[in-house]
């Protein structure tokens, strides 16, 4: 049976998650839309029409948002497998002025957090605990017991 419910009542969502069932829940901008974020689920993100990449998730602002796609972005997500181009799209997105690109590797739950700042791009290190936070969307991701954490200020979640 699928279920559709627009608004979940906080408290519902509160006691799903503290009792472990929203494992498989999706919640829909939830995080991005606090921050004045949209987000696109392989979207292109163009320079021109000749030169664009569709990474596999996008939050952008909605003054970002064109006829075709994006024309820029805050956050990109791409899911990494083998032989793909993930890394080899990092000066792109550096380009287009993305503030942070998050690598997630299926396979081992691991993470990657890239950071572009005055024109560098910056893989951000781990903190003692193994986490490392996200300015543009407000997480923390860790890779905990081969799943990957990410904790915000109202909750927690492994994937």
């Amino acid at each position: 049976m699928r279920v559709l419910m627009l608004d979940a009542p906080k408290e519902m969502l509160d006691e799903r998650r503290r009792l472990g069932q929203d494992g498989r829940d999706e919640m829909w901008e939830g995080l991005a839309q606090a921050r004045g974020l949209v987000p696109h689920y392989e979207t292109g993100l163009f320079d021109d029409e000749a030169n664009y990449r569709v990474p596999d998730l996008l939050f952008c602002l909605p003054e970002h948002l064109s006829e075709r796609g994006a024309e820029g972005a805050e956050l990109v997500v791409d899911l990494r497998s083998p032989d793909d181009e993930s890394y080899a799209k990092l000066d792109f997105y550096a380009a287009k002025g993305v503030r942070e690109v998050l690598v997630l590797h299926s396979k081992d739950r691991r993470f990657e957090l890239f950071r572009f700042v005055d024109g560098r791009t910056t893989l951000m290190s781990t903190d003692a605990s193994g986490a490392v936070d996200s300015h543009v969307l407000g997480i923390r991701s860790a890779t905990v017991a081969d799943k990957l954490r990410i904790t915000w200020a109202e909750g927690a979640t492994d994937i």
